[in-house]
């Protein structure tokens, strides 16, 4: 059956199908077998070739592995194969075939074996011999193509021994050539490797046979780790950890950089793959095999798991469909084009299973088909260069040979891939109708982008994946628009107005691309196989024609079938840079320090040493250490210790030094304040998520990278912030050890100190604590990744703890993220709501500043503005020499790692400039120009100060190993040099602390006045002034602060090669600074130098003063001014290394110096005049000299150029003066001092070039480069197809631009947090501070932390109203005390005997009329004064109370107490209520009165309800005699408007949990907001005409439905036998604002009886009533009242215990006793002290406890506030003064929109004197007011009289009255009644009644005419329309 079908190539695929279709519905038991055709049609050759090999991947032997696949193909037990025996006399020999002839590939390799057409040599494995390959020859048709597909079923092969052929079974062939197996002979099992010829013609392994699943069965546990965001391998390639059960083994460390042990190795992928190319024989390793599958994360996602098969059939055939079971297990991983791997831990892992954003399915490209291409020998030796082939369209050839010395890459490959996957946003719309971008136009774009790179480039896939964007958006603009609009329907297609590329013009229009480009790009076109042009390529490579070339594009177009394609990448520079990018940091570290360890780099140290003529440079420093010994150390340890020698002498001393201590910027502070607003909203929001009400106090713990130095700056920062001590936490005497408790460096010990925390957050409930994780983008590793179990305890620690259950379940805890680099925390998977992001504001908005700040900063846009100024100096700067010094190494040691080359040379350029600087002046050719500056400056800064500060520069040297070299070559220097005191080298190593000489510690202690003998400094802060190079190692920084003398920033050793945005932002992020912005003052400084002291101008001293600080104002430049700083080389504007360095050791100058000084100071000044004319900034232009005064400078510099007598020029030097002084005076000025300059100037930052280019070049949206990079190296684009960032997003834009188009990989730790069903994935307390590195966000959160405690504080405070009583000096003085100090209860026939007191006390009647009872002689400027008219609305003084455990709360309070109270308690539904109407009839308003209760279920019981209609009957009232711990008897009722959320209407907590009866009293329209707010409390509900009404009429309808509810009470009880006077009669009205209420203790047990001392506590409220309630004979007294609480209170106040005096706010009112006396129910102010008068005129008792008294909250909402006076016309809101209140009849005076009697109150309070004009400030002639009080203002008194009958009245003999006030007066005033008072001649009258008719009737019923007397004119009304009811006013004038 095998050949039935052979040579019919037409009819191959589908009889394939056919055949598979029916052995699978043969052999699966759960599978309906796809239809015949849509194999064939639908899915052609995109299937994904399916992955059913997941059998488990054991690092095992070989023959165990196989019968593991045997196991894992069948779903049946392996059958045992009984082998025929051979035949008799047949040789058996392993290796031999029966004929005895020897097959094994060593033995015959060079023997020539006749191989027929058709025909391949391959090698077979034997069980036996597994170190042998067997030769054999095969028919290829029965061997698999690329995709390991279409193999002829059968076998066709020959022996090549004896030359026995026709073999048809392979069953038959294996028994003769000697397999001697023990399972059924497979040849997809046994024949493993292509057998090709090498360069010399032997027979070599070559690559291995695509038998389809046979990829993934190779040790998956092999490490090959690779990556780069240039053109990058995936991060690792494939599956380890996850599939194997064992460890991995670690890749091998010695191992160099490319080697690969290839001949005779058995294991298919060895293990030394981890540094290698990770590819084998042309193929990637089985684990980038398997990632190169693409699957569409959209339709399955990719999942961590061991690969199963649920049994395909057991002869698997090549077109097995995808949809079977086995395949829809397997899993497919798109690589993931930028991923560079930056994880910290060896890269034997599967760090990349990201979601394909691919539609449809791809074929794997990895596979190499056709003739197989040899890479020949020596090709390293030769091009000096690895090549880097990146795989493009189509298939790929076999590489064989010398394949260590060539890289292959699938980053093309896949970048082509995405970019012919729709983009997300289109596939919405349904079939996509819009074509991707066809294959010859990605080539030819391709081609296009390569031509235009310089030289000096190296291409960026992120670059070719917009350019594919924009070309497909540009050629179906019209389609997208169509889309745009939104019509979900299919659209036709709407042709392209580009005519496509064919696959014929392909290579002729690339070619024509190519020309123009110098030979940059080679394209070779082949018209068979990419093995020709492949071959081709390696030719010319060899022949030295392509040493011009960086590129070569290989195509192979035909036209019936897609083109082939691939890039190779041939130039020197870009292949190196490519290369070192594909590796993860671990093996970036790894492969460096083998290189050190293994001696490798010795070869470029005595490079080196050929390089100096004068012979080695160590024997130079030798001899120069010889010969100036002694001169040397003297001077210079003159030169160092002279200033503290100085200093005790008294002369000039640098004042500048100043550590800057902890304080609080205005940012800063807004930061914090942005912090608790998004803390108070989360709190607010309705999810309850948050409850701050119920915390206490806070506390927190910081979580900081495991760096000591970071550590220890955060315990600085925090121990000088004084928070511990503010929040509580800590008691004065501070130690280090307790404030290392709120501080956890994220290390091994970090779980400890963790636990502590979160077992003090659940031991406290009450503490809010707030988790802070700085540097939050430091570690994002996910715990649960386990394909690491190699790595370090610390990784993966921030998911293991921060993220663990018990944070995100603790209702107390917060998580702040802090990070200048929050695109990690951006994801579609992130944990933070982008509601709950806080970024650093902006300092400036529309031009305007913002927040005024004393220092400016300075950042990395602020670095790259630098770089675009036409006339300042750049802070960016690469180093040109530098780097052609390396690249021209780089050629020459290719093997090298260039991390390595640049470390050497950049120690080399130091050590020589060091040298030069001290005198041995050849050397300066030796450095470069960029590295003898800062050497210069660093060993002169120290001398340029009185007290010997210094600069610091950064040398960032991120490998550790090599930082260790490079501190110990550059010390030895400096030993040698005798520099040790000059300047200090620190090896900065984040797992350890600072070490520096004693010498400089002893320096640092003068300078910062420390006296502690053992100190030493932690960070780098404290290094300010310090003279040092800081070598500055570890992969990334981790949130180290650099001082203000740092000078010089040295990233010229960074990994250049790892372009990821939070790396290289991270790495300039150490150079961000704070310049003070006083520039003004400096400016002055540096022109005074330019006028008067010319010689400074013979060196470049002053060149960095003058470095610009433009901001973002700096205006347009033109492009070519723009062209030329970009490609700004430094060594363009500093001094040429010429300069003579001698004069630092030498007295005398030589006169070469002389001259070259004066040479260099014209060009010199020419810098300085551009930078003069660009100003420090560009705003301050005006205080530049006019171009005379500059023109006329010139000339003087010229002509003093004769008399520079010192030579040493020190390019961008921080000091001002010359080097060498000519006299000895050391009388420096500060400004003198380098570090001082330092300070107010950033560093200069130099950087490597490639890194250069991409910050300071642009996109095209105008961003910087940088911007565009992948954020981060732990996520992955979401798309390839996603739009550019905006130059104009703000950094919430940024955010939701990462949210929606990154996403984690599952090395993140976020990965695992997506959307299962749930709305939300993000966490509700968790925080995310961004903002840039170093600008103070420690300072902001700590700040926060501040304000948080305060305003936890703050709600658990209120103020409450704390005034005197007020008229306290006209109380009867008197000595008469009627009860004694202790008395607990009034003794109810002494109270009687009191007087009342008609004065008011509380001061919120300060500005009411006063009430007099008899002639009362009062300093009539007393009242006037008391009060300045415009302190009338002042607000009335406050202090602030912490609220108490019995306090009343409004409705933010929650707390588990009162859950139940408030309405939550589970057996009630929420808002279940019920609404009943309850009336009763009242006289005087002449109707029914219908009110509303709304009783909610838990308070029926409070009521009784008739049995059948379930009316309301009555509300339940106690009995007198009741006594009961447990409740209040008294109903309270709270009338309340505009006060629904703060009023204080929870009562549970003031009334000590008792229960108690408490109903709210509302308006009609406010009845759904109050039952919203208080679901469980009982509403009594006023009817609809009382909307407008004032608190009179709530009084009044509460004491009226009370009397009425009585009276019901009584006859419902009488009939239980209960006496109606046993009825309880009090009822509670209460203010809504009423807080706390406390109560006086008098301890009388002094000696006389008179003594008593006395203490005020806070009490609850159940306290006081029952107190209260239980007095004796209570029933007999009407009203019950307390004092307002004041902090003034004396003891005279409180001697006598009861008062009968008026009572307001909280009182208890008697209804039975008071039922003939109302409140005034139209009454808006004043209706208490009305009500008062009435009681007591009616000869009730009004008793006020002196003890008790209550708190008042201010609020500033509701109440009275609530009623606003408006024009009734108009809407616009005018201010109308009260005068305008009243109005002549009849007259057109604007009405106005408010109640009658509320303008009548309102204008008598302010005008009354209009009326009443003899009793202004006449206290002794009171106007008299008959049965009301109004108040007519503090000017104006009032004599109060009753016209009832038996009333208790003043005597009116002896009085005078000036003025008569009658108010709606009744049937009881009658005019005799009036005629008992006298008055004034010409006193006044004013009648007030509510309607004309009635005006006059009154008139004439008093016979009022007889006394006074009555003009038309002197009639008024209050400012209503007739609807509305106005008053009428009629005054009069007594005669």
């Amino acid at each position: 059956m095998g050949n039935s079908y052979a040579g019919h190539f037409k009819t191959t695929r589908f009889e394939e199908v056919l055949h598979n279709s029916i052995e699978a519905s043969l052999r699966s038991n759960n599978l309906v077998p796809r239809p015949i055709f849509s194999q064939l049609y639908l899915e052609a050759e995109q299937q994904l070739s399916s992955l059913e090999a997941g059998s488990r991947a054991e690092n095992e032997d070989e023959e165990e592995e196989e019968e593991e696949e045997e196991g894992s193909e069948s779903s049946s037990p392996p059958v045992s194969y009984q082998m025929k025996p051979p035949p008799e006399g047949c040789c058996t020999t392993d290796g031999f075939c029966q004929a005895g002839k020897d097959l094994r590939l060593v033995s015959i390799s060079n023997d020539h074996i006749e191989v027929p057409s058709g025909f391949l040599l391959v090698g077979a494995k034997s069980p036996n011999l597994p170190d042998h390959l067997l030769v054999c020859a095969v028919d290829k048709r029965f061997l698999p193509d690329d995709n390991g597909r279409n193999a002829l079923l059968g076998f066709s092969g020959n022996c090549v021994g004896c030359g026995k052929k026709g073999f048809c079974y392979f069953t038959e062939f294996s028994n003769h050539i000697n397999l001697k197996l023990t399972t059924q002979p497979k040849k997809q099992k046994h024949l493993k490797y292509y057998l090709v010829r090498n360069a010399q013609g032997a027979l070599t392994k070559g690559s291995v046979i695509c038998w389809k699943g046979a990829e993934f069965r190779g040790r998956q546990s092999s490490t090959s780790t690779c990556s780069s965001t240039l053109f990058q391998l995936p991060e690792s390639s494939g599956l380890s950890g996850s599939t194997s059960s064992e460890p991995l083994p670690a890749a091998n460390p010695s191992a160099p950089a490319g080697t690969q042990q290839t001949a005779a190795a058995t294991d298919p992928i060895p293990s030394t793959a981890a540094f290698s190319s990770a590819v084998y024989n042309g193929k990637e390793s089985p684990k980038q095999q398997l990632m190169k599958n693409n699957l569409s994360a959209l339709t399955r996602p990719s999942v961590l798991g061991t690969l199963t098969n649920s049994g395909p059939p057991k002869k698997r055939h090549k077109g097995w469909s995808p949809e079977s079971p086995s395949s829809t297990e397997t899993w497919n991983l798109q690589l993931n084009p930028q991923a560079p791997n930056r994880i910290k831990n060896d890269g034997g892992s599967l760090s990349s299973v990201p979601h394909s954003a691919l539609v449809g399915p791809a074929s794997s490209p990895m596979v190499g088909s056709g003739e197989p291409v040899s890479v020949p020998d020596n090709l390293l030796k030769i091009c000096k260069a690895k090549p880097v082939i990146f795989k493009g369209h189509g298939n790929f050839p076999y590489l064989c040979g010398n394949i260590n010395d060539v890289i292959v890459s699938p980053l093309l490959y896949t970048c082509y891939r995405n970019s012919q996957s729709l983009s997300r946003a289109y596939e919405q719309y349904g079939a996509s109708t819009i074509q991707p971008i066809s294959e010859e136009m990605q080539l030819l774009l391709t081609v296009y982008y390569l031509v235009q790179l310089a030289a000096d480039q190296v291409p960026l896939i992120e670059d070719l994946e917009q350019i594919f964007m924009r070309s497909w958006r540009e050629s179906h603009l019209s389609e997208i628009r169509q889309y745009q609009q939104a019509v979900p329907q299919a659209f036709p297609h709407v042709p392209s107005q580009i005519t496509p590329v064919t696959s014929a013009q392909l290579p002729w229009l690339a070619g024509l691309a190519a020309s123009s480009c110098n030979d940059s790009v080679h394209i070779i076109e082949c018209s068979y196989s990419l093995a020709e042009g492949l071959s081709e390529m390696f030719k010319l490579l060899i022949e030295g024609k392509l040493v011009k070339t960086n590129y070569v594009v290989i195509i192979c177009a035909s036209r019936n079938r897609a083109i082939d394609s691939c890039i190779v990448i041939t130039g020197k520079y870009q292949a190196r840079v490519l290369s070192e990018s594909m590796l993860s940091p671990s093996d970036y570290q790894k492969e460096v320090n083998y290189q050190l360890v293994t001696g490798k780099v010795e070869t470029l140290g005595s490079f080196f040493s050929t390089l100096c003529p004068e012979g080695d440079i160590d024997l130079l420093l030798e001899k120069f250490y010889q010969e100036n010994q002694g001169h040397i150390s003297s001077s210079l340890s003159a030169s160092v210790n002279k200033p503290t020698a100085v200093n005790g002498t008294g002369t000039a001393v640098c004042t500048s030094y100043e550590i800057e201590r902890h304080q609080i910027r205005p940012f800063q502070l807004a930061v914090a304040q942005k912090l608790l607003s998004h803390i108070c909203s989360i709190a607010d929001s309705s999810t309850q998520n948050l409850d701050l009400g119920s915390f206490e106090k806070i506390d927190f713990l910081i979580c900081v990278p495991p760096s000591e130095v970071t550590y220890q700056q955060t315990l600085f920062h925090l121990w000088h912030s004084g928070i511990l001590l503010e929040l509580g936490l800590e008691k004065e005497h501070l130690t280090k050890q307790r404030v290392e408790q709120y501080v956890m460096k994220l290390d091994a010990e970090a779980q400890i100190k963790f636990k502590v925390f979160l077992q003090n957050s659940m031991q406290n409930p009450h503490t809010l604590f707030v988790l802070i994780h700085d540097h939050a983008h430091w570690d994002l590793m996910s715990a649960m990744h386990s394909l690491y179990p190699q790595t370090e305890l610390s990784t993966g620690l921030v998911d293991r703890l921060l993220n663990c259950r018990e944070v995100k379940e603790a209702p107390n805890i917060v998580t702040l993220h802090v990070t200048s680099f929050p695109y990690a925390l951006q994801t579609q998977h992130t944990h933070i709501s982008p509601y709950n992001e806080i970024h650093w504001p902006s300092s400036y908005s529309n031009g305007v500043d913002l927040y005024h700040e004393n220092k400016k900063y300075f950042g990395l846009s602020e670095f790259i503005e630098s770089t675009l100024s036409g006339h300042s100096i750049p802070l960016l700067r690469y180093d040109s020499s530098f780097e052609a010094m390396v690249m021209a190494l780089g050629k020459r040691f290719p093997r090298l790692h260039s991390a390595v080359i640049r470390t050497f040379v950049l120690i080399q350029h130091y050590s020589a400039a060091m040298m030069a600087v001290c005198g041995l002046s050849q050397m300066k050719n030796y450095t470069s120009v960029e590295t003898l500056e800062i050497t210069q400056n660093l060993i002169n800064s120290s001398r340029q100060c009185p007290s010997g500060h210094g600069l610091m520069v950064v040398l960032r040297i991120p490998c550790i190993p090599l930082a260790a070299v490079a501190y110990e070559r550059l010390y030895n220097v400096r030993e040698r040099l005798a520099l040790e005191d000059n300047f200090e080298i620190i090896l900065g190593n984040p797992n350890s602390g600072i070490t520096i000489g004693k010498h400089f510690v002893e320096q640092l202690k003068i300078w910062q006045k420390i006296e502690d003998v053992d100190w030493r400094p932690q960070t780098y802060l404290e290094l300010e002034g310090l003279p040092c190079i800081l070598i500055f190692s570890g992969m990334d920084p981790q949130g180290e602060s650099l001082p203000r003398s740092l000078r010089y920033c040295d990233l010229r050793l960074i990994n250049s090669s790892s372009l990821v945005r939070t790396t290289l932002e991270q790495e300039l992020g150490l150079a961000a600074y704070f310049v003070s912005s006083e520039i003004h003052t400096e400016k002055a400084v540096v022109n005074d130098v330019l006028e008067s002291d010319p010689e400074k101008l013979s060196s470049t001293d002053n060149e960095d003063e003058e470095i610009a600080t433009e901001g973002s104002t700096s205006e347009k430049r033109s492009p070519m001014k723009r062209e030329r700083s970009c490609s700004h080389d430094s060594a363009s504007s500093s001094l040429s290394s010429k300069a003579s360095i001698t004069a630092f050791c030498t007295e005398s100058s030589s006169p070469q110096a002389l001259s070259n000084s004066t040479e260099e100071t014209t060009n010199n000044y020419e810098r300085q005049k551009q930078k003069v004319d660009k100003g420090a900034q560009t705003t301050i232009s005006k205080h530049l000299p006019p171009v005379t005064e500059q023109m006329d400078m010139k000339q003087n510099i010229k002509s003093a150029q004769v008399s520079i007598t010192s030579s040493s020029s020190s390019p961008f030097s921080s000091s001002s003066s010359s080097s060498a002084p000519t006299h000895n005076s050391f009388i420096l000025q500060t400004s003198q001092c380098s570090m001082t300059k330092a300070s107010k100037q950033p560093p200069i930052v130099f950087l490597p070039k490639l890194v250069y280019d991409i910050i300071t070049s642009t996109d095209s949206s105008g961003l910087p480069k940088s911007s565009s990079l992948l954020p981060y190296h732990s996520v992955m684009w979401a798309s390839s197809f996603r739009p550019l960032m905006s130059k104009m997003m703000t950094c919430t834009e940024q955010s939701l631009y990462y949210r929606q188009w990154t996403v984690p990989k599952p090395i993140h730790m976020d990965y695992n947090n997506k959307n299962e069903g749930r709305m939300d994935t993000f966490h509700p307390r968790r925080l995310l501070l961004s903002g840039p590195p170093q600008i103070g966000k420690t300072g902001a959160y700590l700040q926060f932390l501040s304000i948080l405690s305060r305003m936890l504080i703050r709600l658990t405070e209120v103020d409450v109203y704390d005034e005197e009583e007020i008229n306290i000096n006209i109380k009867e003085e008197s000595d008469q005390y009627y009860h004694q100090p202790g008395d607990m209860w009034p003794d109810l026939e002494i109270f009687k005997k009191m007087p009342f007191d008609y004065t008011i006390h509380d001061p919120k009647y300060e500005d009411a009329s006063l009430i007099c009872s008899k002639l009362q002689t009062i300093n009539n400027e007393d009242r006037s004064m008391s009060r300045r008219q415009e302190d009338m609305y002042t607000c009335h003084q406050t202090t602030r109370m912490r609220l108490s455990k019995y306090a009343a709360y409004n409705t933010y309070h929650h707390c588990e107490q009162c859950h139940q109270y408030m309405g939550f308690n589970p057996r009630y539904q929420i808002y279940e209520s019920t609404l009943h109407a309850f009336a009763f009839s009242y006289s005087m308003l002449g109707e029914e009165i219908q009110l509303h209760f709304i009783i909610p279920k838990s308070k029926e019981h409070h009521f009784v309800f008739s049995q059948p209609g379930r009316q309301l009957e009555s509300m339940r009232l106690p009995l007198v005699t009741d006594k009961s711990e447990d409740y209040i008897k008294s109903p309270t009722f709270t009338p309340t408007t505009g006060r629904h959320e703060h009023g204080l209407f929870n009562l549970y907590h003031a009334m000590d949990g008792a229960s108690h009866l408490h109903v709210l009293v509302v308006k009609e329209y406010e009845m759904a907001i109050y039952k919203k707010y208080w679901p469980n409390h009982i509403m009594l509900v006023l009817p609809s005409i009382f909307n407008s009404a004032g608190v009179g009429a709530a009084h009044f309808l509460i004491k009226e439905l009370s009397y009425h509810n009585l009276e019901l009470e009584r006859n419902r009880q009488e009939e239980l036998g209960i006496k109606p006077q046993d009825i309880w009669p009090f009822i509670v009205i209460s203010d809504d604002s009423c807080v706390m209420w406390n109560a006086v203790e008098v301890d009388c047990s002094g000696d006389r009886k008179s003594d008593y001392t006395w203490t005020e506590r806070n009490v609850s409220l159940k306290q006081i009533l029952q107190h209260i309630e239980a007095t004796p004979n209570v029933t007999h007294y009407a009203l019950i009242g307390m004092r307002k609480w004041s902090s003034k209170t004396n003891s005279a106040e409180i001697k006598e215990p009861f008062s009968c005096c008026h009572v307001h706010d909280f009182i208890m009112l008697n209804v039975d006793l008071t039922q003939n006396v109302q409140y005034n129910q139209n009454r808006f102010t004043c209706d208490d002290v009305d009500f008062n008068l009435r009681v007591h005129s009616a000869g009730l008792l009004i008793c006020r406890f002196n003890h008790f008294n209550v708190m008042k909250k201010q609020i500033a909402l509701g109440g009275q506030r609530s009623f606003h006076i408006k024009s009734k016309v108009s809407d616009t809101p005018v201010s109308i003064s009260p005068a305008q209140y009243i109005c002549a009849p009849d007259s057109k005076h604007t009405f106005l929109a408010a109640p009658a009697q509320l303008l009548l109150e309102k204008y008598l309070q302010y005008h009354s004197h209009r009326f009443f004009p003899l009793s202004l400030k006449n206290y002794s002639h009171p106007v008299l007011s008959v049965d009301s009080y109004l108040n007519l203002g503090p000017q104006i008194a009032v004599c109060y009289v009753s016209s009832r009958p038996h009333s208790l009245n003043i005597s009116p003999s002896g009085l005078t009255f000036g003025g008569l006030l009658l108010y709606l007066c009744d049937s009881f005033v009658v005019a005799s009644f009036l005629k008992k008072f006298h008055f004034l001649k010409g006193a006044t009258l004013c009648v007030i009644c509510q309607d004309r008719n009635s005006l006059r009737q009154t008139v004439v019923r008093l016979e009022l005419e007889d006394e006074w007397q009555f003009r038309l004119r002197d009639e008024f009304q209050t400012a209503n329309s007739k609807e509305d009811r106005p008053l009428f006013f009629l005054t009069g004038r007594h005669i």
